[in-house]
């Protein structure tokens, strides 16, 4: 199915995209704040012929209802556990970018028997101060996304991306100031209130972890710090990329995902 989807999913509609691929591993792809599940369609066409893939817009982003409030992390995970049933997929790896990673850490808290591996992509186990996310949420609600997108991208995308790839540069930041501003705010006050700091050591499936050399939001030092936390996760690191490696380097992250499934292919014989 690749077309438009959409499931009622946990009090709210929820719009997905299911490329299955016989006799290949499923793999569920979560996105960051602010932008819809398009941003890892390079990476999905990559991957075609390497796995079943999955991509959904979490509430309150893409195509997506907010649903009621408040929410939480929890929240979002029992969104995707919700549809991964409606999908009929017993098992899958989650790659999850920034909040999507959290979400993936949450998931595999609540529902472990769902989860074979994960790849926890520019994302740590607590994102950011209280107060760092209270300053993004009342932006967002009093004076508009758009009022903090420049510096979002900063973030986002290299310096060489902002040269070399401005038509690019402008689409995304489209696609983040016209995601729902509460929408958004409340998908910030999740960010806020999660911490796995104390869990992380729990993870005994296969974990590969990956960051942008110069990721401007989860910088380097910080996903490593994540794998290091993680019983023998991998740490990666990809060049030439921001704090979203599957548009900025989409080539080199769908290389590492299929290294990391062929890894565990081999250790399953």
């Amino acid at each position: 199915m690749t077309g438009l989807n959409f499931a009622r999913i946990n009090g709210a509609t929820i719009h997905y995209r299911h490329r299955p691929t016989a006799g290949r591993p499923t793999v569920v792809f979560a996105n960051s704040l602010g932008t819809d599940m398009r941003i890892w369609n390079e990476v999905e066409r990559r991957l075609a012929d390497d796995c079943t893939s999955v991509a959904f817009d979490k509430r309150g982003h893409g195509l997506s209802e907010l649903g009621g409030a408040p929410q939480t992390i929890k929240t979002h995970a029992t969104d995707l556990a919700g549809l991964l049933d409606h999908l009929g997929v017993k098992r899958a790896v989650i790659c999850g970018l920034s909040i999507g990673g959290v979400i993936a850490q949450c998931l595999y808290k609540t529902r472990p028997d769902l989860i074979e591996g994960l790849i926890l992509c520019d994302t740590a186990a607590k994102i950011g101060t209280a107060e760092m996310w209270n300053g993004r949420i009342n932006a967002a609600l009093s004076e508009g996304i758009a009022s903090f997108a420049d510096d979002v991208m900063r973030k986002w995308f290299t310096p060489d991306f902002h040269k070399n790839r401005g038509e690019e540069l402008a689409g995304y930041k489209t696609m983040l100031t016209r995601q729902d501003p509460a929408g958004y705010a409340a998908a910030c006050a999740s960010i806020r209130d999660a911490d796995f700091t104390a869990t992380t050591a729990a993870i005994k499936v296969p974990t590969l972890c990956i960051v942008g050399d110069q990721d401007g939001s989860t910088p380097p030092e910080l996903v490593e710090s994540l794998a290091r936390s993680i019983p023998a996760a991998r740490f990666e690191v990809i060049a030439g990329a921001g704090h979203i490696p599957c548009i900025e380097q989409p080539e080199r992250l769908a290389g590492l995902i299929r290294g990391f499934l062929n890894d565990m292919r081999r250790e399953r014989k």
